[in-house]
């Protein structure tokens, strides 16, 4: 009677033991939930901050795009006009009407002048004289760089060209203070059948505005031979008028703030040249094509 009692109250607590070990899966598997909800909910914040932040650093500038300065000069003045009468008096005496433009395509970005005198004096020879201004302007480029960079390469290329002339000869070159914000002069000799030339090339850049002055000086038909120190003097003035002149232009304090690329690369016309000769009718009268023209 007592054993059938005695399974009856373990039964009970058979159940309770089952019930309890049973309950333990469930709260792990609601803890599990509860963390992977948790889990969950972090990753979608940090994403939503990530979206955000990349948001963020798109909607902001590039610090490249204001890294480019603008060009300090805009245009240029008219060739012809640089220099004033009394300079042209001594450099071409005899050649203040015979300005002669050369063609191009845009003369606020590139032009260039030139003058020849010739002072015949009959049985005791004659004095010639060319005289040359081209003029280069860039503006600054995002891509390329700002407008006093890329007038400091071309002002090197120019200088060396001017080294570099074949025929040449007694070649000197010398750096040039108070001309612009650099300056350098480069003069030799040049042996043609009319005569022996001395030529004198003065090149300067200031700020995005490259200057190329040629002047050279003859004596023919017997006249005695110019001072080349005398032309170096004269050519180093009128540069240092030239420069005054592109100051002038640009008085108004426009400055460029357009980047075009046809402005960075001179033309045909607008390039300076290595030398010039009288033709072989320079006894009575100059050709204008007596300058060779420089290959840039």
């Amino acid at each position: 009677m007592h054993r059938p009692a005695q399974r009856v109250g373990r039964a009970p607590r058979l159940t309770r033991i089952l019930v309890s070990a049973a309950a333990v899966p469930v709260a792990l598997a609601a803890a599990g939930c509860s963390s992977d909800s948790g889990s969950g909910s972090g990753s979608s914040a940090d994403n939503a901050a990530q979206k955000g932040t990349a948001a963020t650093s798109s909607a902001s500038p590039s610090t490249s795009a204001d890294a480019v300065k603008p060009a300090a000069y805009a245009t240029l003045p008219a060739p012809c006009s640089v220099f004033s009468k009394k300079t042209l008096g001594e450099l071409v005496p005899k050649g203040l009407k015979s300005a002669k433009s050369g063609k191009s395509d845009d003369a606020k970005d590139r032009s260039s002048c030139s003058w020849n005198s010739l002072d015949n004096k009959g049985v005791k020879g004659s004095q010639f004289r060319w005289l040359n201004v081209s003029l280069l302007r860039f503006d600054s480029d995002a891509t390329r760089g700002e407008g006093n960079q890329l007038a400091q390469t071309y002002y090197d290329k120019q200088v060396k060209e001017a080294q570099t002339v074949t025929g040449a000869t007694g070649a000197r070159s010398e750096p040039v203070s108070g001309i612009g914000d650099a300056s350098t002069a480069v003069r030799y000799g040049l042996k043609k059948k009319e005569g022996s030339f001395k030529q004198q090339t003065v090149v300067t850049r200031v700020e995005n505005v490259v200057i190329t002055l040629d002047y050279n000086g003859a004596g023919l038909a017997g006249d005695k031979a110019p001072s080349a120190d005398d032309l170096t003097k004269a050519a180093e003035k009128a540069a240092k008028e030239a420069v005054a002149a592109v100051a002038s232009a640009n008085q108004d304090g426009s400055r460029a703030t357009t980047a075009p690329s046809q402005s960075a690369s001179p033309s045909k016309s607008a390039s300076p040249s290595k030398s010039a000769s009288p033709s072989a009718s320079a006894s009575s009268k100059p050709s204008a094509s007596a300058s060779a023209t420089k290959k840039n």
